[in-house]
Parts: structure tokens; C-alpha cells; sequence
């Protein structure tokens, strides 16, 4: 396992350090369109998702969707998408990303009876494709392929 980094940046890939929170999510940071926050990595997230709360501190340009969200309790949610964003997880750059906007009220509300940090968002499963993710658990990495 200790040749795993090394065999990582040799194929191109980059390392992006993750926590894990009290309630057992991986946390992320990341920036959309320049702006730093704080994500949920989701390996069953199909889309990367931000808050409508999010709309303004990520500059997002919003449009109607036909798609109702569901998950971790909830469904039939409102939405709302964002196209031609440039997303960027450590050096990995996505630019002209998608995210699906709705709101994440009922995730921050749960972090929050933990005591834990709300997120502006989840990277999904849309990310760890795009990018061959590779979750190292035990060294809270994620690895992800640039140039992809």
C-alpha cells in the first residue's frame, strides 16, 4: 500500500485529501467557479449536487429542471440546474461541469443535530467517473486522474 501514491502520480492521477465527519461522511473541499466549500464525497450520489443557498457564493447561472431529486429521505424534490461550471477538487479541474441545485436543508439539518459543519454541496458519483477516483480509505485520500 505505502507504493500506491507513487504508482498514482506516475499515471497522472491527484491526491486530495479528505476528512471523514462525526457522522461518518467523507468531507471534501472544493471550489466551484473560484469559491472554496465544503462537500459531501457521495460514492451513491449519481449527480454532484449544490444548495440553493449556494446559488450566490458559487456565482451560479440557474435554469429550470424537469428532474425531481431524491435521497436520504427525501424525494420528489424540486430542481434546478447549473451548466458551464469549472469545478476544481485539489488540481483536478473539471471546466463546463453540470450540477444539479436543490435544496440541502434536510442534510445540513442532520449534520446539524451532530454539531457538524454544514456543506455546500455533494460530489457524486458523475465526479468519480469522470476522474477514475480511487478512495484510499486508510490514508483519507482521494485520488482522482487528471487530464481524463
Amino acid at each position: 500500500m505505502e507504493q500506491l501514491p507513487a504508482f498514482l502520480q506516475q499515471a497522472h492521477y491527484t491526491s486530495i485529501a479528505f476528512s471523514v465527519s462525526k457522522t461518518q461522511h467523507l468531507v471534501v473541499q472544493a471550489k466551484v467557479n473560484g469559491v472554496k466549500g465544503r462537500f459531501i464525497l457521495d460514492t451513491g450520489a449519481s449527480n454532484s449536487c449544490l444548495g440553493f443557498d449556494s446559488v450566490a457564493k458559487f456565482q451560479l447561472e440557474t435554469q429550470h429542471s424537469a428532474t425531481k431529486a431524491s435521497g436520504a429521505g427525501a424525494t420528489g424534490m424540486f430542481t434546478e440546474q447549473s451548466l458551464d461550471n469549472l469545478l476544481q477538487i485539489g488540481r483536478w479541474k473539471q471546466p463546463n461541469f453540470p450540477f444539479v441545485v436543490f435544496d440541502l436543508t434536510h442534510v445540513n439539518s442532520a449534520l446539524a443535530q451532530y454539531n457538524v459543519k454544514a456543506v455546500d454541496g455533494i460530489i457524486g458519483a458523475d465526479v468519480l467517473l469522470l476522474g477514475n477516483a480511487i478512495i484510499d480509505y486508510a490514508n483519507y485520500k482521494l485520488y482522482l486522474k487528471k487530464g481524463v
